[in-house]
């Protein structure tokens, strides 16, 4: 039997190998894409993504978490939750094909309204998915998941590609989305053995309802939060404007979901199985900080470092405006994984009203300073977004330390050699490249002057989570 430690590991590592190997296939999809594709091609769909996001939490409704969280969960437990999540499914469905006319009629686009009643099918087919998908999560199967994900974006990104180079536009975005949510929900029954019964008992859903209820309500904030400048620009500017964002906030969360979806994948079952040892739960806690520090910030701050070179080499000159909001959104993406990690700990201690409350505050802080913003312009917007981002993992911090006996300067220790290192190597990389006129040599010369340094010094230094990571890769053999 696997130790937790062992469980943890192993869940790191095929986090890492599926987040790696997911943002290697987006990377090679949206190239593809965003050449075949115009801005108000992804503006079309970004205008949606709110509606298409919302829809899925609901349909979602926090079970996951809420049958990760339960002692000893049944089959009972998750048949309930099978049935609801696809009553809730069809119901949401049923109400945005209703309401689609006035969704474009809203944005002043009425094709929107026949492409936001095809997109939102996936509630639906996805709602068939989420007991099983609960069932690979409460128990830690990270490579059957890694699987399933890398498989479903591997099928549905060909079919977007061959609908772009058909000439079928945004069409071929939405039904991306509707082949990864089917493949995802076909593979979640195959690798977990799950399977349902038409004996339908309700009552774990009402037993888990308080739980998860807070977990919904803080989810539709979140997702408001994270699209509420599609929503703004759809209403105030064109959609070309609101692809460039898209564009802009597609790479970015590429970037820190790359951290943060591993992290995920392992914090709250392994948080929650030793939450009754507080001390141990710190040390967890403070070695999952220090794990993603070090990953996070030279991705994200490299990223906004070579953003120019890397969006006019990979997806040419045409999308350069999104260059500019993607260096922002960098700031931000790098302090998001750690956000991810602290409020993790919050959700596994029982405490969605803490994480629910401090979401809301956060998005109302963000929907008033964007529009506020809104007459400045696109980028004073994102800055602002950006700001209020990065002071909020202060936020998820204090209430992390709720929960857990982790001190500010414990924190700060963790996480500071790591941003100060990236942060001064990018600046270093920066001025040391400015006199390169050859962009594909300087994108790749910025890349070595951060990745070399970064890693040498660390070595030097006699980095832990360095040693580590290269002794457990190593006994991998992978």
């Amino acid at each position: 039997m696997a130790s937790l430690k062992e469980k943890t590991a192993n869940g790191l590592l095929w986090g890492s190998i599926s987040n790696g190997m997911q943002q290697l296939l987006n990377l090679v999809i949206g190239i593809f894409l965003a050449r075949l594709l115009s801005q108000s091609d992804y503006g079309m769909v970004g205008m949606i993504t709110i509606f298409t996001a919302l829809g899925a939490s609901l349909q979602e409704g926090g079970f996951i978490s809420a049958l990760n969280k339960r002692k000893n969960a049944s089959h009972k437990d998750f048949n309930a939750v099978f049935w609801t999540s696809i009553a809730i499914g069809v119901s949401f469905y049923l109400l945005l094909f209703v309401c689609a006319p006035l969704i474009a009629a809203f944005y002043g686009q009425p094709k929107l309204t026949a492409l936001t009643r095809y997109i939102t099918l996936g509630f639906v087919i996805s709602s068939f998915s989420t007991a099983p998908r609960a069932y690979l999560f409460r128990n830690m199967m990270v490579r059957e998941t890694s699987l399933m994900t890398i498989m479903a974006l591997a099928v549905s990104g060909v079919v977007a590609i061959l609908m772009a180079y058909a000439g079928m536009a945004y069409w071929g975005i939405a039904t991306q989305t509707i082949v990864y949510i089917t493949v995802v929900m076909a593979l979640s029954y195959y690798f977990s053995g799950w399977r349902p019964s038409l004996s339908i008992d309700l009552t774990p859903v009402r037993e888990m309802i308080g739980f998860s209820s807070r977990l919904i309500a803080t989810n539709v904030f979140n997702i408001i939060n994270t699209n509420l400048f599609s929503v703004i620009l759809g209403r105030l500017y064109t959609p070309s404007d609101v692809g460039n964002y898209t564009q802009a906030n597609k790479w970015n969360t590429m970037g820190s979901s790359l951290i943060s979806n591993m992290i995920t994948g392992i914090a709250q079952p392994v948080f929650t199985r030793v939450e009754e040892d507080r001390e141990r739960q710190k040390a967890i806690l403070r070695k999952l900080l220090r794990f993603t520090a070090f990953l996070t910030f030279p991705l994200m701050f490299g990223l906004a470092l070579v953003a120019k070179e890397f969006i006019v080499i990979l997806i040419t000159d045409k999308w350069i405006e999104s260059a500019g909001i993607l260096q922002l959104l960098c700031v931000a993406g790098a302090f998001l994984p750690i956000s991810t990690l602290l409020y993790n700990l919050i959700i596994s201690r029982g405490h969605s009203g803490a994480y629910m409350w401090s979401t809301i505050a956060q998005c109302l802080t963000a929907l008033a300073i964007a529009l506020l913003m809104a007459r400045y312009g696109i980028r004073v917007m994102v800055m602002a977004y950006v700001v209020v981002s990065v002071a909020w993992t202060g936020v998820w911090l204090r209430l992390a330390q709720r929960e857990t006996p982790l001190r500010t300067m414990e924190f700060i220790r963790d996480i500071s050699p790591y941003l100060l290192l990236s942060t001064a190597l990018c600046a270093c990389a920066h001025f040391a490249t400015g006199g390169i006129g050859n962009i594909y040599l300087r994108f790749f010369a910025k890349i070595l002057l951060v990745a070399v340094p970064y890693l040498g010094i660390l070595r030097i230094l006699g980095s832990t989570i360095l040693k580590e990571s290269i002794h457990f890769m190593l006994k991998r053999q992978l």
